[in-house]
C-alpha cells in the first residue's frame, strides 16, 4: 500500500510539507499558550460558586480552625500557617480559619490575576503572592515551617506524586496534617464500569490532559499517600455533586487528612 502512496507524494510533496509545516505550527503555538488559556479555563469553570460542592469543602476543612500552631508567635495569636499547592485561582480561600498565614505555590504564572482577584475578597486571610514553583521542589519554604498542607485536584496531573509527597512532608511541622482532595479512578466497577472505560479512553486519546493540563482521569493517589510515611491518614472515598454533567467523568472522589 506504501508503494501505491508514492506516486501521489511525489506529486503533492509541496502540498504535504506545507499541511505538516503549518500543523507544526499550530501545535507549538498551541502548546506555548496552553499555561495561558488553562488558566481562564480553570477561572471559567470555578467563577461560579456551586453550593453542594462548597458544603463538601466546608465540612472537609472546618478542623483547620482547631488546628494548634508550632510556631509560638503565632499560637499566641490563635492563628495557623497554611500552604497551599496548586492554589489556581484561589477556590479555597472561603474555608481557610480567620486570620490564618497563607503560602500559595503554582507553576502556572498566568493564575496570578486571577488569584489576585479572589484575594482581594478575604481580607481576613494574610495571604501571599503566588511562588511560581512545582510542588516537587519547594526548596524556598523552610523545612518544619507550616502547620498544614491543602492539594485540592492536583495530583491527577503531576508528574512524580511521591516527590509531591516528599515535600509535603517536609515542610510539615511535626503533628501537622496534609488535608486533600482528589477526583479518582472509578471505584465501583459493578455500577459504573462505563465510567472507568470513558475515564481510561478520555485519558489515553489525550484528549482530558490536554484540555486540563495533563489531568489524568484513572489515576489514584491513595497508594502514594499511604505509603509516604505519614503517622496516621483518614481517607474517604465519595461521589462528588459535580455542577454539570460534563464533570461526571470526575464524581469518584476521594478526600482525607494525613498527619505528619
Amino acid at each position: 500500500m506504501l508503494y501505491s502512496l508514492l506516486p501521489w507524494l511525489s506529486n503533492n510533496f509541496t502540498t504535504v510539507l506545507s499541511f505538516l509545516v503549518v500543523l507544526w505550527i499550530v501545535k507549538k503555538f498551541v502548546m506555548s499558550t496552553q499555561h495561558r488559556w488553562f488558566a481562564y479555563v480553570m477561572h471559567f469553570c470555578t467563577k461560579d460558586e456551586f453550593p453542594k460542592l462548597e458544603e463538601v469543602k466546608r465540612d472537609h476543612f472546618a478542623s483547620l480552625k482547631n488546628h494548634v500552631s508550632h510556631d509560638p508567635e503565632l499560637r499566641k495569636r490563635k492563628v495557623i500557617k497554611i500552604l497551599e499547592i496548586g492554589v489556581g485561582t484561589g477556590v479555597n480561600f472561603a474555608h481557610y480559619p480567620d486570620g490564618c498565614r497563607l503560602v500559595v505555590v503554582d507553576p502556572n504564572p498566568h493564575f496570578q490575576e486571577y488569584y489576585n482577584n479572589n484575594r482581594k475578597k478575604f481580607p481576613n486571610i494574610h495571604s501571599e503572592d503566588i511562588l511560581v514553583a512545582k510542588g516537587d521542589d519547594m526548596h524556598m519554604i523552610e523545612d518544619g515551617s507550616v502547620d498544614a498542607v491543602v492539594i485540592t485536584l492536583v495530583l491527577c496531573s503531576v508528574d512524580n506524586i511521591d516527590q509531591i509527597l516528599k515535600e509535603v512532608r517536609r515542610v510539615l511541622a511535626p503533628g501537622g496534617k496534609f488535608y486533600f482532595m482528589e477526583h479518582v479512578q472509578e471505584f465501583d466497577l459493578k455500577k459504573y464500569s462505563l465510567r472507568k472505560k470513558l475515564q481510561d479512553f478520555f485519558t489515553w486519546c489525550g484528549l482530558w490532559p490536554f484540555i486540563f493540563d495533563g489531568c489524568c482521569l484513572n489515576r489514584d493517589p491513595m497508594p502514594a499517600i499511604e505509603r509516604a510515611g505519614f503517622t496516621k491518614v483518614e481517607v474517604d472515598r465519595y461521589y462528588a455533586p459535580v455542577p454539570n454533567f460534563l464533570f461526571w467523568v470526575e464524581m469518584p472522589n476521594v478526600k482525607g487528612v494525613a498527619t505528619k
